[in-house]
């Protein structure tokens, strides 16, 4: 009895000792941006001298017999070093002798260290292991592969002030939603505000490349348009380190272990750790030069297969893009075998603003698992054996449309508790009819178009304006959208010129048989004067903002025309598109131009009528749509696209008098160059058969307004240049940073370089000049007569992260044919880019 009792005494000793006496301080180190766990991150501490690190989940643990009264130092390269003050404060916040913590990590600058004075330098050799095995490790090696991924994108708002935000006027009655506002550990408040998910089936195949995806399910509340939901999965969205340039944006930037990367990096070994039995070299690379665009981080390698593990990327602050305040990039990979590294999960964190960020800016986060990886099996050659084109994206009707339960069993990872509570939120904002007219409000002002029911108005940037021929113009449109009827689109304006005190119209409208691919026919009768050639980005004559930048002197060109046209138009999966159009057009010159009585027929007869019929041929390989019901908007295609055109002009058609072919063409493409930055071209040419007047004749695209046109040539004034027969080249070079990256302050301000040069070559028919210019006439046309027509420009971009300024001159053909007509000018344009 004596000895149990003992026994029992000694074991309620034992057991007691280690709750008295042991206290534990353990956590996980953060980067504070992308909220990635840092490994291996060195701890020490500062009066003790010893210390630790964190493992490779950046996990730590410390046991005291009691609290020390110490301070831990952790850094980490690429980092600011953080102290961690172990006082009377921070013990308070025990419990049962455990401090549970979370150490966020802000970034730092790289230290001088990172200069390699050593006779051999390791980083450099480490970086030609890397490139050397690259054909090795990259996941384009194999013939064929496919995974299931699983894509998850959240925007917040930052630097969120809950009392002042909330007394906002539009943000009074929805204040509920500032209940998700969100503190991070250093303070920092956010508020989710959008989230959306995506998981699809992604297939590969090398040779002859062909790539398809499945969308299984898609989330995107609020957002029900099958080309947004398109853009989320992994066509658009697949970046691969391995390559030699990594985009950001529309930008390319120059990845670390491109084959060239010691021209743009500094490399260093850092130590060699081991998990899971795997020996890891933990290399970091630093730009060599401020301004280019590179990035700065570390990655850990494999060793002896020297495959990337993980690499983290960040932008430097003087990275030459625009909005972005600090971005993060994350790929890791793991083992799907015992020698084969496999893309496994990246993730993409950037933070963005206009006016700094202190100020309300936005947080995006997406992050990307691969999961279900199959390599070389011919399970994937039988699923890409469907696709029809050498890519094709699937997005079954019943993907938008799955039930939550499907998300439950579906994703990857868990949504988090604020993730949950924004998609209640969301919801519940949609329903609210004030939230409604506000998002209304808003698209209104920024395009210019508003839904009353079931019709559509706007542009309210057309409904005023003012001319020398009509005095104060308005004009009033009005559309159908989408709740009138999905496959009829009608729509018409009614405007009035106050002076001529006449009144113009137009009714047009579309009828879509099929939406893929795009088959519709369309129907428009117009009476307006003619605006010439109308691009999406170009500012015309028929608007507000054009009143203030025209050319001083150059006469405003006013040709009345009634028209009346037809088109079927059919796509096609492949990209070619044909459209089949029929037009009868009569033409009435009231001011500045030639009148119609120059071409009469006969005293009784001095109408200028036209009737043709066309064919358009337009082939764009792998284009992509954002697409609304009716319309869509050209995302451009990786290959150049091809254009041809035929004209028939008949006469004795209500009327019509001229008979006449027309030939056109053009080529065209947008491609990236890096690091050279982007080119654009386009070659163009064609030719007319039949004497004609001049409106119905080659005019050379000019432009009568101080606003830059990428597409016509700036310093020629409209109908300045006749011709039956043309050919032309039109080539613009954004350099990006250029020389300016080489001064400070332009470096700054983050200014970028180009060049331009547009050329024309024309002639015009003895015929055709006896026709248009007979002796004798007041108005005389000019024709190059073979001779060239050359522009070249440089100039300024991105200033203000806004403005262009463009700087050109007209340098052939010489002596200049006018006096109005200058041989220099200075042009200025708006362009958001990143």
């Amino acid at each position: 009895m004596r000895g149990c009792t003992l026994l029992i005494v000694l074991l309620l000793c034992l057991q007691g000792i280690p709750q008295a006496q042991t206290k534990v301080l353990r956590g996980i180190i953060k980067d504070a941006h992308s909220d990635e766990r840092v490994p291996f991150a060195s701890m020490q501490f500062l009066k003790r001298g010893n210390g630790g690190v964190s493992d490779s989940s950046g996990a730590f643990i410390f046991r005291f017999d009691q609290w020390p009264a110490d301070t831990i130092k952790v850094t980490y390269v690429g980092f600011q070093d953080f102290l961690l003050v172990i006082d009377s404060a921070l013990v308070s916040k025990e419990k049962n002798g455990v401090l549970d913590l979370t150490i966020m990590l802000e970034r730092g600058k790289y230290t001088e260290e990172v200069v390699v004075k050593q006779k051999i330098d390791r980083g450099y050799l480490m970086w030609k292991r890397i490139v050397k095995h690259k054909p090795k490790n990259d996941r384009y090696r194999f013939q064929n592969f496919s995974y299931e991924l699983y894509n998850k994108l959240e925007i917040d708002l930052k630097n969120i002030k809950k009392d002042k935000f909330g007394k906002l006027p539009f943000v009074k009655q929805f204040k509920f939603v500032l209940n998700n506002i969100d503190t991070t550990e250093e303070g920092n408040t956010f508020l989710p505000v959008y989230l959306t998910e995506a998981i699809s089936d992604y297939y590969y195949q090398k040779s002859p490349k062909k790539r398809r995806e499945v969308f299984k399910g898609i989330k995107t509340i609020g957002v029900n348009n099958e080309s947004v939901g398109k853009l989320l999965g992994g066509m658009d969205q697949n970046i691969n380190f391995y390559s030699n340039f990594i985009p950001v944006f529309d930008k390319l930037f120059v990845s670390p272990i491109s084959d060239n990367g010691d021209n743009y990096y500094r490399y260093r070994v850092l130590d060699t750790q081991y998990v899971n039995n795997q020996r890891l070299i933990h290399v970091t690379f630093t730009p060599k030069r401020k301004g280019e665009n590179t990035f700065e981080g570390d990655c850990w390698v494999h060793d002896p297969t020297w495959a990337i593990q993980k690499m983290n990327l960040r932008l430097t602050k003087d990275a030459n893009i625009n909005f972005v305040d600090k971005l993060s990039l994350i790929q890791e990979f793991k083992l799907i075998n015992d020698t084969t590294w496999f893309l496994s999960r990246d993730k993409f964190v950037v933070d963005m603003s206009l006016t700094g960020e202190k100020a309300l800016s936005a947080i995006g986060r997406k992050s990307t698992t691969y999961e279900n990886v199959i390599v070389n099996d011919s399970s994937v050659l039988n699923e890409l054996a469907k696709n029809r084109i050498l890519e094709e994206t699937i997005m079954p009707p019943e993907a938008m449309k799955v039930p939550d339960s499907f998300w439950v069993e579906a994703r990857h990872e868990d949504l988090s508790k604020h993730e949950k509570a924004l998609y209640k939120t969301i919801d519940t904002l949609l329903s609210l009819p004030a939230f409604r007219r506000v998002a209304k409000t808003v698209n209104f002002l920024v395009t210019g178009y508003r839904n009353v029911g079931n019709y559509e108005i706007g542009p309210w940037y057309n409904w005023i304006t003012y001319n020398q021929q009509e005095g104060f113009r308005t004009r009033f449109d009005l559309g159908t959208n989408k709740y009138f009827n999905k496959n009829l689109f009608l729509h018409g304006y009614l405007a009035y010129g106050f002076k001529d005190q006449e009144f113009k119209y137009q009714f047009d409208g579309r009828w879509f048989f099929d939406k893929t691919p795009r088959t519709y026919v369309s129907w428009m009768v117009r009476h307006d004067f003619d605006r010439g050639q109308q691009y999406y980005d170009e500012i015309s004559q028929d608007n507000i903002f054009a009143l203030a930048i025209r050319k001083s002197g150059v006469p405003i060109k006013f040709l009345m025309m009634d028209e009346r046209k037809l088109e079927f138009f059919r796509d096609s999966k492949i990209g070619l598109s044909v459209a089949v159009s029929g037009s009868h057009k009569e033409f009435d010159p009231v001011a500045n131009l030639p009148y119609k009585s120059m071409f009469a027929a006969s005293v009784k007869d001095s109408s200028l009528k036209t009737a043709e019929f066309s064919i358009r041929l337009r082939y764009a390989y792998l284009e992509k749509f954002l697409e609304s019901t009716f319309n869509r908007y050209s995302l451009g295609s990786d290959f150049p696209i091809v254009e041809f055109r035929y004209t028939r002009g008949m006469s004795g058609i209500f009327n019509s008098r001229f008979d006449y072919h027309k030939l056109n063409a053009s080529i065209s493409d947008y491609a990236k160059i890096p690091p050279f930055g982007t080119l654009y071209y386009n070659v163009f040419a064609g030719r007319t058969y039949g004497k004609l007047p001049y409106m119905m004749l080659d005019v050379a695209p000019g432009n009568e307004i101080y606003y830059y046109n990428k597409y016509a040539f700036n310093l020629m004034n409209r109908y300045e240049y006749l011709h039956d027969r043309y050919a032309g080249v039109n080539v613009e070079h954004n350099i990006g940073p250029g020389l300016f990256r080489f001064i400070p302050l332009t470096r700054k301000f983050k200014f970028r370089q180009f060049w331009s040069a547009k050329a024309l070559w024309g002639g015009l028919s003895e015929e055709n000049k006896a026709y248009n210019m007979p002796v004798g006439s007041p108005y005389i046309f000019e024709s190059l007569d073979g001779k060239p027509y050359v522009e070249i420009g440089t100039g300024v971009d991105n200033i203000f992260k806004l403005f262009r300024l463009d700087f050109l001159w007209r340098v052939s053909p010489t002596p200049l044919p006018k006096e109005n007509v200058k041989k220099f000018g200075v042009f200025f344009s708006f362009k958001l880019a990143f």
